[in-house]
């Protein structure tokens, strides 16, 4: 009995404990969530003030003026004014303004290039050409061929020269709108060649115009594109390729590519060349080293340097000219004189006031002065012209011990001169046995290749010289020469 007495009051006292606790712990909830509206409802008052705060302290603008560069800022709102500006940057580049580039862009006509056509492109700009530098090569031939067609025209209608007989190739980079332009005053593209030759590959104009001379033999020695590829190097360095041409039958026409199709339309600005030809580089980002006037002259007197014609670059350098004092600066130069510097200067007043300063000039400069003697017969070339040839391509200050002069006729004809130098090289049999790149080899007088360890034995290394030919067989890319017995 006592046992059981204890324990009833032990169960009421524990549900006594549990009541107490649960009402605790309602309270405290029922507090706690009263303290977090009380303070939330406290945040929302203080951010309304302060909103309120901020409006008062602004002024508003009660005439609705909008602001001149609204919109500018963002990407995807631009202005009138700036799509003409982004416009007119872009055109600035091909020297038409928007007018001109939208009637051209609107009369263009739009051909695509064939699927085969596509893929051959790849290989030619990926694969078949192992140096980009080879690009101006390849332009500057072209350039001499479509010269040498002119030319050769001539002879019999002399009235195709009449927009100019200064036959030439001009070289012009512009490294603010990072383009080159290679320009010839040669015989030009109608609209028809354009879509036979530029759109389709290897398709050679120069062959197809040999095929129409009954004579073509004889003009077999002079022009040097056969292969109708050597254009497509251009996209080696390029992303676009627009070409300007002007020739006597039709009207100036601009084409443009980006080796995935190409436009043919009129050119809005009419007859600016007279009669050749533009082409018009716009140089990939990692293709500006070529914009450099160093880099083109070594490339122009590495492959080009004994075309037929003129190669002109345009350069710029710095002189020091005199200019006229303006009379501002007089009057500042005469503050804190002396009254002897004074009189000296009233005997010097009838003497114009004169200053040295730096200008930038820019003119055309010739590229190939050197021109290929071995061409002439040797009774034609002078001891001194011989000496001179050889300084110029060896680097050689002293004149050659001998030379020798010949040609060759049969299964392959070339001519060359060969010299010996007066002294030998300082390593000449340390290094015995390496190729070395003495001896020049030309094919119609572009520079081809200097490999020559198959043809010439080693103990002979230390002789410099040119080989020139006119039939040795070259691969598609004119780069190495083909197996040939």
């Amino acid at each position: 009995a006592v046992v059981s007495t204890q324990s009833g009051h032990y169960g009421r006292g524990l549900h006594i404990y549990f009541c107490f606790v649960a009402s605790f712990s309602a309270l405290v909830s029922s507090l706690t969530f009263s303290i977090m509206k009380i303070y939330l409802l406290g945040i929302c008052c203080l951010l309304v003030l302060t909103g309120l705060g901020r409006a008062e302290d602004e002024e508003v603008d009660i005439d609705g003026i909008v602001e001149e560069d609204l919109g500018k800022s963002t990407i995807g709102s631009k202005t009138d004014d700036e799509t003409v500006e982004r416009e007119e940057e872009a055109i600035k580049l091909d020297g038409l303004n928007v007018s001109q580039m939208k009637a051209m862009r609107d009369g263009s006509e739009k051909h695509h290039y064939q699927a085969e056509v596509n893929r051959m492109m790849k290989l030619i700009i990926n694969s078949l050409y192992r140096n980009k530098e080879i690009f101006l090569r390849e332009l500057i031939s072209n350039a001499s061929d479509a010269l040498d067609k002119i030319r050769f025209m001539s002879l019999t209608d002399p009235n195709v020269l009449a927009a100019t007989a200064d036959l030439k190739v001009m070289i012009k980079p512009d490294r603010e709108n990072h383009a080159l332009h290679i320009i010839d005053t040669g015989i030009g593209m109608t609209h028809a060649d354009l879509v036979k030759n530029l759109g389709t590959i290897a398709k050679s104009g120069t062959s197809e115009f040999l095929a129409k001379m009954d004579d073509g033999e004889t003009m077999n020695s002079d022009l040097i594109g056969q292969f109708g590829v050597g254009f497509y190097s251009s996209f080696l360095v390029a992303d676009t390729v627009v070409v300007t041409t002007k020739h006597n039958d039709d009207e100036q026409l601009i084409w443009e590519s980006d080796a995935s199709s190409f436009t043919v339309s009129k050119d809005p600005r009419g007859d600016t060349l007279g009669r050749g030809t533009q082409i018009s580089l716009f140089m990939k980002e990692e293709a500006y080293d070529y914009l450099e006037e160093n880099t083109i002259k070594d490339l122009v007197k590495k492959y080009s340097q004994f075309i037929n014609f003129p190669i002109h670059l345009w350069t710029s350098k710095t002189e020091q000219v005199e200019e006229p004092v303006e009379e501002e600066e007089k009057a500042e130069s005469k503050e804190g004189e002396t009254d002897d510097d004074v009189k000296v200067e009233d005997e010097d007043d009838e003497k114009p006031k004169v200053k040295v300063v730096d200008k930038t000039v820019y003119d055309w400069e010739a590229m190939n002065d050197n021109k290929p003697i071995w061409l002439r017969a040797p009774k034609d070339v002078e001891q001194e012209d011989y000496n001179a040839f050889y300084k110029s391509f060896s680097k050689d200050t002293d004149e050659p011990l001998a030379h020798v002069h010949f040609s060759a006729e049969g299964e392959v004809t070339f001519r060359s001169i060969l010299y010996v130098p007066k002294t030998a090289a300082h390593d000449l049999y340390q290094d015995y046995g390496k190729a070395t790149d003495n001896i020049k080899m030309y094919v119609k007088r572009v520079f081809i290749t200097d490999d020559f360890e198959e043809m010439m034995p080693k103990y002979l290394s230390f002789i410099k010289g040119v080989v020139d030919s006119d039939d040795l067989p070259l691969n598609v890319s004119r780069e190495t020469l083909q197996q040939n017995k």
